[in-house]
């Protein structure tokens, strides 16, 4: 049975005839509806969290709503799970475990809800001073308008709602069309928790009467983008006169070195390239193996890659579903036959049956073939010999993206010097490019990012403004 969910204005379930359709990529039978906006209702949005008659919520109202909100979610997990499941193609197990992600961003934003980084400066400290102490502190942003994309449609929401809570700022959120179910449930499980409608509206509507007029308003304050390049630079030209946190595309390297353990190597390669469908921007996009061991590595991996199992989503045993939906497939297709046209050759899957997509392990890979030089959102997996890793080096740096990387090596030297040099906003030793935790730093530069970090404790603080203010200190 469908779901047939509303948008939210301001806490207010808003259904309408215009509705969008969600479908389940695996056989593509009907998810769930959601009701679309109207231009109007847009501007009642705005207007509910700007009109200033609210009552701020003080830290422990704010940190008590998202220690709540986690306790709901925990809940409702496998509720939540079959929805992103079914939204998106992703594989049980993995949106189970987005389920628990999502858990700990809350917790760790009910944390930074408590926190005071507020500081005192004293003014008597040069000959021009005065007897005087100036004090700063943090004042949310009016409104941030936050675009989240398809992959982790629960976890890449709570990225950017928890921090606004824990800011005490209201956000207007417009979910991917491809999987907006799961954020509005979320959205009821806040307001469940104790979330006032005006600091949340969860929109539906298409580009052109809510999305632009959305991104351009003058009251808004903060864009908060989770998408594509093409997406997030457009935005960047037309939003006008505020702040842009752009997390953009990746095409993140595994280097692997002679010197490295092959054993966690061939782990890392395989969950890396293969989980979540491989549709995650810091997934393994590349493996960039030195020479020496290319053959060794190459034959491990290939026998590591069968374990992963594609097929039925909501099957327990399944470790790869679907991507997207079927075009985001035959895209997939047509580069990895780009690249046999190119010289590349597939060792193992390959094959397309709708919108699933066989783990492929794929060597002999010109540097320069589309499917590696561009980003790549599925679950293949591109071999790439290198000499060094100055070659590694100057060959990831060479291209457009900056997001994320890793080196597996047992020499801490070449470790270093990878963080150093690789230039990315993380690089990661002996582990995935995309290992953090929810509270750390994380985005990326170049076609990656604008170097703003999200990560809920960089999030918190740029979602307000700190304010200055002295008085005498005789």
């Amino acid at each position: 049975m469908s779901l047939d969910l509303p948008s939210y204005i301001a806490g207010e379930a808003v259904h309408s005839s215009d509705k969008l359709d969600v479908f389940y990529p695996w056989n593509n039978t009907l998810t769930g509806t959601v009701s679309n906006i109207t231009p109007e209702q847009l501007d009642q949005a705005i207007d509910a969290a700007l009109r200033g008659q609210h009552t701020p919520l003080s830290r422990y109202e704010r940190h008590t709503i998202l220690r709540k909100a986690a306790n709901l979610l925990a809940e409702h997990r496998e509720e939540l799970a079959q929805l992103i499941c079914r939204e998106t193609g992703l594989c049980i197990r993995e949106s189970m475990y987005e389920t628990g992600r999502s858990s700990e961003v809350l917790e760790f934003a009910a944390i930074e809800a408590l926190k005071d980084d507020g500081e005192v400066f004293s003014c008597d400290i040069s000959p021009q001073g005065k007897n005087r102490k100036i004090i700063t502190f943090k004042q949310p942003l009016q409104l941030i308008c936050a675009i989240t994309p398809f992959n982790h449609p629960l976890n890449q929401v709570v990225h950017k709602v928890a921090p606004a809570i824990a800011a005490g700022a209201p956000m207007i959120l417009k979910p991917s069309d491809k999987s907006p179910l799961t954020a509005i449930r979320f959205a009821e499980l806040l307001y469940e928790a104790g979330l006032p409608g005006w600091m949340l509206s969860v929109v539906s509507g298409d580009i052109d009467t809510i999305v632009t007029p959305m991104i351009t308003d003058d009251r808004v304050e903060m864009i908060s983008f989770t998408g594509s390049v093409k997406v997030g630079k457009h935005i960047a030209k037309i939003a006008g006169y505020k702040k842009t946190c752009l997390e953009l595309g990746g095409n993140s390297p595994l280097i692997i070195l002679e010197d490295a353990d092959i054993d966690l190597a061939v782990k890392l390669a395989a969950e890396g390239c293969f989980r979540n469908s491989g549709q995650r921007c810091t997934a393994v996009k590349r493996l960039l193996v030195q020479e020496s061991i290319l053959e060794t590595f190459t034959s491990r991996f290939v026998e590591q890659a069968k374990e992963y199992i594609a097929g039925d989503p909501e099957h327990p045993e399944t470790r790869v579903g679907t991507v997207i939906d079927e075009p985001a497939a035959i895209y997939l297709e047509q580069v990895l036959r780009r690249a046999e046209t190119d010289g590349a050759r597939v060792l193992l899957g390959g094959n397309r049956n709708g919108a699933l997509m066989e783990p492929t392990v794929i060597s002999h890979v010109p540097r320069d073939t589309p499917m590696v030089a561009e980003e790549s959102f599925g679950p293949l997996a591109p071999i790439i010999a290198i000499i060094d890793l100055d070659d590694a080096i100057q060959y990831y740096n060479s291209g457009n993206f900056g997001l994320s990387s890793g080196i597996v090596t047992n020499n801490m030297t070449e470790a270093l010097k990878a963080a150093k040099h690789l230039r990315t906003g993380t690089t990661n030793i002996n582990e995935i490019p995309g290992f953090r935790i929810e509270s750390s730093p994380f985005g990326g530069i170049k076609d990656s990012g604008l170097g703003i970090k999200e990560g809920v404790t960089e999030a918190v603080k740029f979602m307000q403004n700190t304010k200055t203010f002295s008085i005498p200190w005789e």
